[in-house]
């Protein structure tokens, strides 16, 4: 029993190939518990990259993927640009090496294929594909208290959404969740727009520029048949801009969900409205750090911060829930947290809303090998 209580407590361990801003993100959250996480080794092909990451991450680096395994990782997160993943995913399915591969799995519907082709019935021991995929979206406060409603039946049968908050294969997956939509065929009629717009923050920092630029939106209607539709509303960098807000609308048989306000019939004639509230600390003369605690819908919690103390971002906040849910499955305690299939039919809708916008012409999806999974 003791035994089994210390493999419990003891921290996860993961590698990392790549050496990108993202791959960051996992080193910084594992940095931030490591008493419940710990990076085994990070690759970069670069011995000089290599020696200098040792430096400034304080993690072991490796110049290939076998160096790393041989460290006896937990499972490897494939952080690396678009048309190198297939190839890392591949080299760690080979060695039976669990994977969690960066959002997409492969850069255009031929990738897609032929990574779950080669890849798709790779499968653990345990028990599931050995091949997951780091998408989070749903595990972010907000997204993951909404879906707890839905499933709830607050609004009754869920019909459409429209979503104007991140862009492709990220919103492909809060549109199919919502929906609730598996692999079915969709058709997708897009269009892009272009329009001035200043752009004052970006990845790099404020720009200290107003000068108005070319931006493109993206819109795009998805119908899956069944009365399940979808608006996609996306703007070149709106995840930065200040003056591009994020909004959500979900609508359901019973009411409506618009961003955190919710509207629903408590009896026939009494519509009523409620919001989800966030506690956040860290205003005025609170000192609890800076970070939501929880949400709440007419008095209840739905959503719960399981890392209070180490005031993380609410995106933070979804990695680090998606590394842990990544952990249980490979130690057999937890399901699958975003199996491969899922990942390569978000970024299908997403490629079929780009096309579409391209051709403007409808592109309908046709179901992929993948679907039987």
């Amino acid at each position: 029993m003791r035994e089994e209580q210390a493999v419990t407590r003891a921290p996860i361990r993961f590698g990392i190939v790549g050496t990108g801003w993202r791959a960051e993100f996992f080193v910084r959250l594992a940095r931030a518990m490591p008493d419940r996480l710990a990076v085994a080794g990070v690759v970069s092909r670069s011995a000089e990259r290599a020696a200098r990451l040792e430096a400034e991450w304080g993690v072991p680096a490796f110049q290939t993927v076998a160096e790393l395994c041989d460290g006896a990782p937990e499972f490897v997160i494939a952080s690396v640009p678009w048309e190198v993943t297939p190839q890392v995913v591949r080299e760690l399915v080979e060695r039976d090496m669990p994977v969690l591969a960066e959002t997409p799995p492969a850069p255009d519907v031929r990738g897609l294929q032929q990574l779950w082709a080669d890849v798709g019935s790779a499968t653990r021991s345990g028990g599931g594909a050995l091949v997951q995929v780091a998408e989070q979206y749903t595990r972010m406060p907000g997204h993951a208290a909404r879906l707890a409603l839905l499933e709830e039946g607050v609004i009754g049968e869920v019909t459409s959404l429209q979503v104007s908050s991140t862009h492709m294969y990220h919103a492909m997956s809060l549109i199919r969740h919502t929906l609730g939509v598996g692999f079915e065929p969709a058709t997708v009629t897009a269009r892009a727009f272009t329009a001035p717009l200043a752009d004052p923050l970006t990845p790099s920092g404020w720009t200290d520029d107003l000068t108005p630029k070319d931006a493109v939106t993206t819109l795009a209607l998805l119908d899956f048949g069944r009365a399940r539709t979808a608006v996609y509303d996306f703007t070149d960098n709106q995840w930065w801009n200040p003056l591009r807000a994020r909004r959500i609308v979900v609508r359901g048989s019973l009411g409506e969900i618009v961003d955190d306000t919710v509207v629903r019939m408590v009896d026939p004639r009494t519509p009523v409205e409620s919001t989800l509230m966030r506690r956040r600390t860290g205003t005025d003369l609170n000192l609890e750090g800076f970070e939501v605690h929880h949400i709440s819908f007419d008095g209840r919690v739905v959503w719960r911060n399981d890392y209070v103390g180490l005031n993380l971002s609410e995106d933070d906040l979804a990695v680090v829930d998606l590394l842990f849910r990544t952990g249980a499955w490979v130690r057999d305690t937890g399901p699958e947290p975003y199996p491969l299939a899922q990942g390569c039919q978000d970024h299908l809708l997403a490629l079929a809303c780009e096309e579409s916008a391209r051709t403007e012409a409808p592109v309908t999806t046709v179901v992929q090998g993948w679907a039987d999974s």
